[in-house]
């Protein structure tokens, strides 16, 4: 069985996906987009077509590496516009029309004998566990390494209960200590591992978050996913200066996650993929920002992935009640990532999934 680390990063609030990569030669970009149209000169070419927003500058060294995918036109059909419910969807796998309880990563595994290993299937850097949760997957939610290892070491301290014949209260507390036993064994292999080779900024959630998440790789935990997040992207409000600080910090950080994971030797073993809960409208609102919207574009890159453009870029001149009409389905790329990543053949509820070709 494959066994990457899919590094999971949620964008919160819905990115502006048509300001993050630019149909730049497409006059009606400017035309619809107007006052928050980014200047051509500002626009880093991929093709002749497309180009990235000049702030995500760092992410051209792996784009030229051909380690960069960027999956073009990305949603799903009858979107929804509730920030709750379409992250619910995109986290669930599930159809507009749906409601599921298990996080996609755990639909994936059901059924799946793992290995025990360290106790530990997933980890979450964030406040958002719902694609590892359910029956299949043991999670752990761990907002910073140094509260994680003050927590484990109290944990170690607690004296062992009585289940006194309760066979619940038995269960129960076998969970207990086995989570406890991971804790206590993923605090000492952070204790043990290295700091990354190149500093992350500490001022930034992400920055923190992916400190983290190179440690534990580094450290070789054997988990299945690690997932990060990162908020700021609902902009419905003179949107350019926020957006451009946010993509800004997030490339940054991204490329500071790949050199250190090739200096660790671990790029090989990583996918790191980018999500949002939609992108926004293509016409800007009267105060400068954007509304939700549908369609946006996702990041994948990782020492097997196959660099390039995958997917057609939503056209500007077939809106849908202006907004995007999606390409790709994100179930055909999740589909693509459970067999990649873990060589298992899942279709989230698609009559015919359409694996996309980015993973070596």
């Amino acid at each position: 069985m494959a066994s990457r680390i899919l590094i999971l990063v949620e964008l919160r609030g819905g990115n502006d996906g048509l300001n993050t990569v630019i149909p730049y030669a497409d006059p009606k970009y400017r035309e619809l987009r107007g006052d928050i149209a980014l200047p051509r000169e500002r626009t880093l070419q991929l093709d002749e077509r497309v180009g990235l927003h000049d702030k995500l500058e760092p992410l051209m060294e792996s784009w030229k590496a051909g380690d960069l995918a960027i999956l073009q036109g990305v949603g799903y059909p009858y979107q929804n516009r509730s920030h709750f419910r379409s992250i619910e969807i995109w986290d669930t796998a599930s159809a507009s029309s749906q409601t599921l309880s298990e996080g996609w990563i755990a639909q994936t595994f059901q059924g799946v004998a793992i290995a025990k290993g360290a106790g530990v299937d997933g980890i979450v850097v964030d406040t958002n566990s719902v694609p590892l949760t359910g029956p299949s997957l043991r999670t752990i939610v761990m907002q910073d390494a140094e509260n994680f290892l003050r927590q484990a070491q109290a944990m170690k301290a607690m004296p062992d209960m009585a289940d006194g014949g309760n066979p619940a209260l038995r269960h129960l507390l076998a969970v207990r200590h086995e989570v406890n036993a991971a804790a206590a064994g993923l605090r000492d292999k952070l204790r043990e591992t290295p700091q990354p080779a190149f500093a992350y900024s500490q001022e930034t959630g992400l920055g923190r978050q992916l400190d983290l998440a190179t440690r534990l790789v580094t450290a070789r935990v054997p988990v299945i996913a690690i997932k990060v997040a990162m908020g700021g992207f609902d902009t419905h409000a003179n949107q350019t200066p926020p957006h451009e600080r946010l993509l800004g910090v997030l490339a940054a950080n991204l490329a500071l996650l790949r050199k250190n994971l090739m200096a660790a030797g671990r790029w090989d073993d990583v996918l790191v993929m980018t999500y949002s809960e939609f992108g926004r409208r293509v016409r800007p609102n009267a105060s400068g920002g954007t509304d939700h919207g549908t369609a946006a574009p996702q990041f994948v890159f990782g020492g097997g992935v196959k660099g390039g453009l995958y997917g057609v870029y939503p056209s500007l001149a077939d809106l849908q009640d202006g907004d995007l009409k999606h390409t790709v389905d994100f179930r055909n790329v999740f589909a693509t990532v459970a067999q990649g990543c873990w060589g298992l053949q899942r279709d989230f509820g698609l009559r015919q999934p359409q694996r996309l070709d980015f993973l070596a």
